[in-house]
Parts: structure tokens; C-alpha cells; sequence
């Protein structure tokens, strides 16, 4: 107990001392605070995209594909064994044939409203009218449904704010083609949000696809009723395609771009946080410096070492989390919801998100910012230890 009131008592001046060297401490304080700032809005690019795929789909769904196929750009399924696919037992019924809706997936250019002279793949998704039925995730926003049988088509929210010209009464012109837009949709944030959908029978014509899909979207009776969809479509013989849930294919499609993207803040952070660290250590340093007669007669009152060298942990900790609270604030009101589109290199699309700073990033950057402080105090308290009482007395 009277090493822990020594403790305390010491840790107390350190701290109550802080303002009387805000010019030395803002050095560390700024420092730690940045390396939160680009630590955490890194990371909420990854989060962001993260959310946005694993929030696209359903359980309910399957997502039928060409076997080997590692996405709907790659598969192809001709319009017999779509037919085939529709007679699977487990599947929602919708008369004497599943709902079910085969679709085409093809990649047109649009410039970006950022950067109107650069042009981005932006995803264009032909359904059947079933597809409507089968996301009741899906609603208008503005405008209406397309007509099935027309040019027309509808454009993601997310789509609509990325690229020029997706506004409702706008044309889209993709090489000879000319689509009429004539709605606005939402689906929760999920990746549809950047597709712009048409009648999958146009799409066929004007991209001279003959009787052909990419994929097939079913839907089941339940969650539950997959595994016998899957087995009955496997076992068929006239038929060689891949299954999987549709949420599942999605969270899949994401994990490589959100890996790198993670890789990457975790880098940066790592660099800059050793500057951050030099910061603090120099910080830390000029604080014993300037309180050396001080910690010395402290230490003459018979004040253990130990508990100068936690005290001065303390305050090095406590510039930490200050920086991290400062950093972590500045990275949520700057970034949180910051609406922008990248690139998923498994589909060669654009995906538009928002960037997502969560709890858990903002507890991982104080953590981080505590661990600066931690590590950029230790030499200082270590000095301030063994910091030798006589010489200190006399110097001062």
C-alpha cells in the first residue's frame, strides 16, 4: 500500500504538470494523433467495403454458376440448363417452375462525376422479372421500374452518385448502345447499389449473348432446403455448375481487396508510428530533463525508483490516449460515411461503399496510440530511474 500511494502521489504531479509543457507534449501529442487519423481511415476503406459485400445477399438465395467459375463474369449457363436449373427441388415455387431468375453480367465504361475525363467499369446486371421478386431488399427511390422489353433501365443509388449521367431521364451510351434511365434503386448498402439493372432479354440481343446467362439466382424454401438444391443440381447429369449461397458468394468476393486494403493501413501505420514513437520518446525525455531536481529529490525522500518509473509510464501513456481520442474523433468526423467507389479486381467492377469508422476501429486505434505512448516512454522513465541523485541535485 505505500508503494502504491507513492505511485500515485508521483503519477498525479506528472500528470497535473502536463500544461505547464504543452508545447514540448503537443509535439507528441500531434504525432500520435495523425498516425491514429490515417491508422483508422485506412482501415475504414476496408471495413467499409467489407460491409458492403457481406451485406449483399441472403441465405435464402443460391447463386447458381458455371462449375470452376470464381465469379459471374467468368460463368457461363446456357439457357436449357437454366431451364433445367428451375425444375430443382427446394426452391421457392412459382406455378410448375422455381423462382428463379437467370441473369447476364456485362461491364460497360462510365466516367466518374470526380473525374469526369477518367472512365470506370461500372457493372450492368440483365434479370428476369423474377429477379425483382426474388430481392425484396430491392425498392425504388425515384422514378420507376424498367419495362421489360425496352432499353430501359434502372441505376444503383451508389452508381448514380459515383458516375455522370445515371440520373432518372438521363441516357446512357456504351459504344453504339443507348440505355433511357427511369429509376434510382436501394438495396440495403449492398453491391447491387452499383449495378444498373435491364431486361436480361435486351441484353442478350444487344450484346449478341444468343440464348445464354452467366448465372442463375434461386430462391429457396427456406435457408435450410439449400443442401438438397445443391445435391439434386450436382447429381444431375446434363448439368456442371457451382452452388453456393448468395451471401456467401458475396463475403467471398470481398476478402481479397479487404485483406490488401487492411495489409496496407496496417504498413503505413507501422511507419508512421515509429515516427510517432521518436516523438514521444524526445518528449518524454525533455520532461525528465526539465524536472531532473525533482525526481531527484523525490527519490532523496526515500521514493522508490520503481515508482518514478511508472509515474513517468503514466504520462507518457496519458499523452497516448490523448492523441489516440484526438486522432480517432478526426478520423469519424472526416471519413465516416464518406461515400467513394474502387475497384473489385475479382469482377474487374467498380463497387461503390461508404468508408466505415466502427467502435472497434476507434478501439484499436487508442489501443494503438497507447502502445506509442507505452513504447516512446520507456527509455525516458528508465532515465528518470536511474537518474543519479547527487549529480542531479548539483546540476540544478
Amino acid at each position: 500500500m505505500y508503494w502504491l500511494k507513492q505511485t500515485l502521489a508521483v503519477m498525479a504531479l506528472n500528470i497535473r504538470t502536463i500544461p505547464a509543457r504543452l508545447s514540448s507534449s503537443a509535439v507528441a501529442i500531434v504525432g500520435i494523433a495523425g498516425v491514429v487519423v490515417v491508422f483508422v481511415s485506412v482501415l475504414s476503406i476496408a471495413s467499409g467495403f467489407s460491409a458492403a459485400m457481406q451485406g449483399t445477399g441472403s441465405r435464402g438465395r443460391a447463386l447458381v454458376m458455371r462449375s470452376g467459375a470464381d465469379s459471374e463474369l467468368t460463368s457461363g449457363v446456357s439457357g436449357t440448363e437454366a431451364d433445367i436449373i428451375k425444375q430443382a427441388p427446394g426452391m421457392t415455387r412459382d406455378g410448375q417452375s422455381g423462382l428463379a431468375s437467370a441473369e447476364l453480367y456485362v461491364i460497360i465504361d462510365l466516367p466518374k462525376k470526380s473525374a469526369p475525363d477518367k472512365s470506370a467499369n461500372v457493372p450492368m446486371r440483365g434479370i428476369e422479372p423474377s429477379g425483382i421478386t426474388l430481392r425484396p431488399e430491392v425498392s425504388i427511390v425515384d422514378g420507376r421500374l424498367f419495362q421489360f422489353g425496352t432499353t430501359e433501365v434502372i441505376a444503383g443509388r451508389g452508381a448514380s452518385g459515383q458516375f455522370v449521367n445515371l440520373n432518372v431521364g438521363d441516357t446512357v451510351v456504351s459504344g453504339q448502345n443507348k440505355w433511357q434511365v427511369v429509376g434510382i434503386f436501394e438495396a440495403d448498402g449492398g453491391v447491387a447499389e452499383t449495378e444498373l439493372w435491364a431486361d436480361a432479354r435486351m441484353i442478350q440481343s444487344v450484346y449478341r449473348r444468343g440464348n445464354s446467362y452467366q448465372s442463375v439466382l434461386a430462391g429457396l424454401e427456406s435457408p435450410e432446403a439449400f443442401g438438397t438444391f445443391r445435391d439434386w443440381l450436382t447429381a444431375n447429369p446434363q448439368l456442371s455448375v457451382s452452388i453456393r449461397r448468395e451471401n456467401e458468394y458475396y463475403a467471398g468476393q470481398g476478402q481479397a481487396l479487404s485483406r490488401l486494403i487492411q495489409t496496407i493501413g496496417f504498413g503505413i501505420a507501422l511507419l508512421m508510428g515509429l515516427g510517432a514513437v521518436f516523438g514521444a520518446v524526445l518528449t518524454m525525455y525533455t520532461a525528465v530533463e526539465t524536472r531532473a531536481r525533482e525526481i531527484a529529490t523525490l527519490r532523496a525522500l526515500g521514493f522508490e525508483t520503481s515508482s518514478v518509473l511508472v509515474s513517468v509510464l503514466a504520462e507518457s501513456l496519458v499523452l497516448g490516449a490523448i492523441g489516440g481520442l484526438i486522432g480517432g474523433t478526426l478520423a469519424f468526423l472526416g471519413f465516416n460515411g464518406y461515400q467513394t467507389s474502387t475497384m473489385n479486381f475479382q469482377t474487374f467492377s467498380q463497387v461503390a461503399f461508404a468508408f466505415r469508422v466502427t467502435p472497434e476501429l476507434l478501439a484499436l486505434g487508442l489501443f494503438y496510440a497507447l502502445a506509442m505512448g507505452l513504447v516512446g516512454g520507456l527509455l525516458p522513465a528508465l532515465r528518470a530511474a536511474r537518474l543519479p541523485i547527487p549529480s542531479a541535485l548539483r546540476e540544478l
